[in-house]
């Protein structure tokens, strides 16, 4: 079965929905989730997306994102997909969503109104390897610094998307 997004307008209201890869190449705004988890040192886990994602493979991004599915909440977006990409579940809450759009060197765009989602977890993650190639836990500072030494290695919606969340997480 061929995976939709949720057209939006720019006030998160569905318009339709879309295969995913369309939406993608036609660059139309849709709605997308991001979920940052910490422990309880305040470390952010993040997970290197598998070698086998037809875009971006490799590259350090936030603990997980995707797409809502039509009649799913933000929350049991971000639930779902924590449970099938890092293999454990979490209460996590919304805190904030924006809109951006990242172009790829292979043609799409991620043209998204992000739900930025946080949670708590302090035990080993069973990760998918289908979807994630390794994760590591790291502190805000530590990843600011990094992204900005090395943003090669980053997901260019996990650079955007901490930069404007960078003072909201810090106090999340």
């Amino acid at each position: 079965m061929e995976e939709q997004v949720i057209l939006v307008d720019v006030n998160d209201k569905p318009i339709g929905l879309m295969e995913k890869i369309e939406a993608h190449e036609k660059a139309l705004l849709h709605r997308a989730f991001s979920v940052f988890i910490f422990n309880e040192k305040g470390e952010l886990m993040l997970q290197q997306r598998a070698a086998s994602k037809y875009h971006s493979p490799l590259l350090w991004t936030n603990t997980c994102c995707s797409h809502q599915r039509d009649g799913e909440s933000n929350v049991e977006a971000g639930r779902r997909r924590l449970q099938e990409e890092m293999g454990f579940v979490t209460e996590v809450k919304e805190v904030f969503s924006f809109i951006y759009k990242a172009p790829f060197d292979n043609g799409l765009t991620e043209h998204e109104l992000d739900h930025v989602m946080i949670g708590r977890y302090d035990d080993v993650p069973n990760i998918n390897k289908e979807e994630v190639e390794s994760y590591k836990w790291m502190t805000l500072e530590n990843v600011k610094k990094d992204i900005a030494e090395n943003p090669s290695i980053y997901t260019e919606w996990f650079k955007i998307i901490f930069d404007k969340s960078y003072e909201k997480l810090t106090h999340a």
